[in-house]
């Protein structure tokens, strides 16, 4: 996503680009998988910040629109407890407190309301200085931050974890457990990632969106107005090396032996491939290996076609279980596959309108998730052990109302799928885990060491996730286009746009 976005603000600024991609579509983590000539989601599935598309498309004189359909979901997600505790989260902040009211009791409710303005002031004050901008260090966040912004982080205990600072807002441990879970968007742990990462909850309370075509319809978009502009896309095309000569880039030499030279390059793979040498030593110092480090999480995912009985789905579910820390220490600590986890379905055959009626007569796709470490490159699971987690997820969630009877293969995919797919990964889906509140500051920059060499991509700054690492690549591009009009590649550079403008 983010070699897209940056194809796309450079090729309408004139300048002459070829996307180079490994797979057969483009997309990056954003794929889908086949089972009997139905095509389901098995990346990225949950679609925010309707506004980073927009801003991309209307600097380039484009319509998102006129790529895509997007439709706005009034369901959140369904995020069930046991058979008896359900909570749904909407686009309506009255409806939201309507609903924790009704599940948690008043109280809990304007405590809600005082976390979700606490999220807003949060987000707004970050967005334009972290998210629109390059990485920043201490110095220059709290310059940009000023007084207030400054405030603002002292209320909020910026050294504290993310769930320790839930429990000053909520006294309900299942909302606890609910927040905290966005610290999982971002491939961490609650007890570990920055108390910052609750203002995921003000921008998906903002709106989540349904592409048609599903995410592959997103990224198929952007490749359409990518090649409107003029850039040149290729897929399967592997590039083996990048080419540093003489203390800059000057190209790309191809799996099959062929050379391409460029005047820049921009990098949208895993960062800790470069440290590690994967694409040549002459650009192994463009990243070091303390910023892929330590792993954000990996996943292990199930496709397939399905029928559902019980519990009727949204087109987002969340099945949470007891003991939530247990998770993440398997996970992190113990490096194994989570013994009680929790498990994301994503329904995408329940319709935008009525998300939690019945699909038609024919067996519904359905994607698991459930997460993992991210130890692909050391080892994969056995089949002992994915059948036995399989069975864990069958069994929570029929204890939680809802019965799934497979109709298909289930096709699985493990860490090591996603080490292969995306080398020096190691498996982690998110780069650099967020752990700590100096990670915000540890992810490589867009502009690398390497003159003529950007990093985009879920790996480099700002971060994980397909709105993030969109803007990433307009970073990039960004970068890219002040350094060739500067003798200077010192100053800094910031995107347009933003949700206060769209």
């Amino acid at each position: 996503m983010a070699g897209l976005a940056a194809s796309i603000d450079l090729a309408r600024q004139g300048l002459r680009v070829s996307l180079l991609e490994s797979a057969s579509e483009v997309g990056g983590k954003v794929h889908q998988t086949e089972l009997d000539g139905r095509f389901i989601d098995s990346g990225p599935t949950v679609l925010t910040m309707r506004w980073v598309f927009d801003d991309l498309m209307h600097d380039a004189g484009l319509t998102l629109d006129d790529f895509v359909h997007l439709s706005p979901l009034k369901v959140l997600g369904r995020h069930v407890w046991s058979d008896q505790r359900c909570l749904d989260l909407f686009t309506d902040p009255q409806a939201n407190m309507d609903a924790i009211a009704e599940f948690a009791g008043p109280r809990e409710a304007r405590r809600f309301k005082a976390f979700c303005e606490e999220a807003r002031a949060l987000y707004h004050r970050l967005e334009p200085i972290y998210m629109r901008g390059p990485r920043p260090n201490l110095a220059s966040m709290s310059s940009d931050l000023g007084l207030s912004g400054l405030a603002l982080l002292s209320r909020l205990g910026p050294l504290q974890s993310l769930w320790r600072s839930l429990g000053r807002h909520f006294e309900d441990p299942a909302l606890r457990q609910l927040f905290a879970r966005y610290a999982t968007y971002c491939g961490g742990s609650p007890w570990e990632a920055p108390a910052t990462l609750m203002l995921i909850a003000y921008v998906e309370m903002r709106g989540v969106w349904a592409a048609e075509g599903g995410m592959s319809g997103l990224a198929k978009a952007l490749a359409s107005a990518a090649e409107h502009l003029g850039a040149q896309i290729r897929c399967n095309a592997h590039v083996h090396e990048l080419i540093a000569q003489d203390g800059r880039i000057r190209g790309v030499t191809l799996l099959s032996g062929e050379r391409i030279e460029a005047d820049h390059v921009i990098f949208n793979g895993e960062a800790a491939a470069l440290s590690g040498g994967l694409l040549g030593v002459g650009v192994q110092q463009a990243t070091q290996p303390s910023q892929s480090s330590p792993r954000s999480l990996s996943a292990l995912t199930f496709a397939l076609l399905g029928r559902c009985e019980g519990r009727p789905l949204h087109i987002h579910n969340i099945y949470f279980q007891g003991d939530y820390e247990s998770e993440f220490r398997d996970v992190f600590h113990h490096g194994r596959l989570p013994r009680s986890p929790t498990v994301y379905i994503c329904a995408q055959d329940r319709s935008t309108d009525r998300q939690a009626g019945p699909p038609s007569a024919s067996p519904e796709r359905l994607f698991l998730l459930v997460n993992a470490p991210a130890r692909g490159d050391e080892s994969d699971f056995s089949d002992k052990e994915i059948e036995r987690c399989q069975q864990t997820i069958l069994s929570q969630l029929q204890s939680s109302g809802l019965h799934i009877n497979p109709q298909s293969p289930v096709r699985v995919a493990t860490p090591a799928h996603f080490h292969r797919r995306f080398a020096g990964s190691g498996g982690a889906l998110y780069g650099r885990a967020p752990h700590g509140w100096m990670s915000i500051f540890q992810r490589p920059s867009s502009r690398s060491p390497v003159p003529g060499l950007y990093l985009a991509g879920g790996s480099a700054h700002p971060g994980a996730g397909v709105p993030m690492a969109t803007l990433s690549g307009r970073l990039a591009a960004a970068t890219l286009m002040a350094d060739r009009d500067s003798t200077s590649r010192s100053h800094r550079v910031v995107i347009s746009g933003g949700m206060s403008m769209a």
